[in-house]
């Protein structure tokens, strides 16, 4: 069966890219054709999402000098982020034609057997801070199957406003499964029938898998910074630690503003070096999702610094379904947890079980 998979493959960072290609490949084991839904915002792409961005960052927004001196500075590194992860989309993914608003995708929609909503925010606020029901399947004829794999929310508080809009796309699908556990409840208030709590599409694919995109392996020991949200706590807290471990600090982002904020700074690599860079890391220091996920898939000695938003909820899902819970540091004068290494015959024991089970009920949503 041809499957069209609306999820968040666009947005400049490794996360949303790394999951779309996962979802595809993972379809693509079960022996169905995937296709992602090049679904595009206006204002999340380009000079336009800049500005959307800047209209929530009152300290650059509030004055025309300030806010050119914002867009001179951010936006020919977004630029180039941009162009290069178009390219890595279009070398890793097969996609549909562009849709860059709602209506273009009602007025013609990709040619499906089922429609699937796929991981990553996809029902959290998009960069305008509201909900973009494309990412509920708005657009897809009530008559034609709908699945979700992995969906999440990306945080727990909703007004009941929100949540009976919820409610209202949500009971469109015939299954439904998510990412967090924080999520499953929330379906449960909802009255919405949940196929269960399934792993993030990423670690469908083992560490053995994900390494055949590597084409040089990285040498040395070295401590990296993967980090998505700003947080002075986290990058003196990094620095303070490889210095304690006397190793070198490298920092990784497709951001060039990060530049600024300590470590070797390792501007937009391709995703290759992306996941070598992970993959060889003595330890790493993060406070994204999939920053964790792949510290957890190849085995990595990593320290979680909870980002500073109501967002958390995505990092500790995942630490408390493999009992990691532990790894989250809250005193940021203590380096003791570089001592604490991981003991990962039980963590991967529970990622292979969890595996086999995701992988179960992406074929029943599909098959059934």
């Amino acid at each position: 069966m041809k499957i069209s998979i609306i999820t968040r493959h666009a947005p400049s960072n490794y996360g949303s890219l790394l999951q779309a290609i996962a979802t595809q490949k993972a379809i693509s084991k079960l022996g169905h054709q995937a296709e992602i839904a090049d679904y595009i915002r206006k204002d999340e792409y380009g000079l336009k999402g800049l500005l959307t961005l800047l209209s929530h960052k009152e300290r650059w927004n509030k004055n025309i000098l300030k806010k050119w001196t914002y867009i001179t500075l951010r936006y020919p590194g977004d630029k180039l982020a941009q162009n290069k992860f178009e390219r890595m989309r279009k070398k890793y993914l097969s996609l549909s034609m562009r849709y860059s608003s709602l209506e273009n995708l009602k007025n013609n929609p990709p040619h499906a057997d089922i429609y699937m909503t796929g991981s990553d925010q996809v029902w959290g606020p998009v960069s305008t801070g509201v909900y973009d029901s494309a990412y509920f399947l708005s657009y897809v004829p009530d008559r034609l199957k709908k699945i979700a794999y992995a969906g999440s929310f990306g945080r727990t508080d909703f007004t009941e406003k929100i949540l009976q809009e919820y409610t209202k796309w949500l009971s469109r699908y015939q299954h439904v499964s998510v990412r967090e556990n924080s999520a499953v409840k929330l379906l449960a208030d909802m009255h919405i029938k949940c196929a269960g709590q399934v792993l993030d599409p990423t670690l469908l694919l083992n560490n053995k898998e994900w390494s055949q995109f590597i084409t040089k392996d990285l040498l040395g020991k070295y401590v990296l910074i993967y980090q998505i949200h700003n947080n002075p706590i986290l990058d003196k807290y990094a620095t303070d630690f490889a210095r304690h471990v006397g190793l070198p600090l490298y920092r990784v982002s497709p951001s060039f503003h990060q530049i600024t904020r300590g470590g070797k700074f390792i501007f937009l690599p391709d995703m290759g070096k992306f996941l070598s860079l992970i993959k060889n890391a003595t330890y790493i220091v993060t406070d994204s999702f999939h920053g964790t996920a792949f510290s957890i898939n190849f085995n990595k000695q990593f320290i979680e610094i909870l980002p500073n938003t109501k967002t958390g909820s995505r990092n500790q899902s995942i630490l408390q379904l493999t009992g990691l819970q532990d790894r989250i540091i809250t005193n940021y004068n203590d380096f003791s947890i570089s001592q604490k290494m991981i003991d990962y015959i039980p963590v991967n024991k529970i990622i292979e079980e969890e595996r086999k089970k995701s992988y179960h009920i992406l074929q029943q949503m599909i098959e059934q």
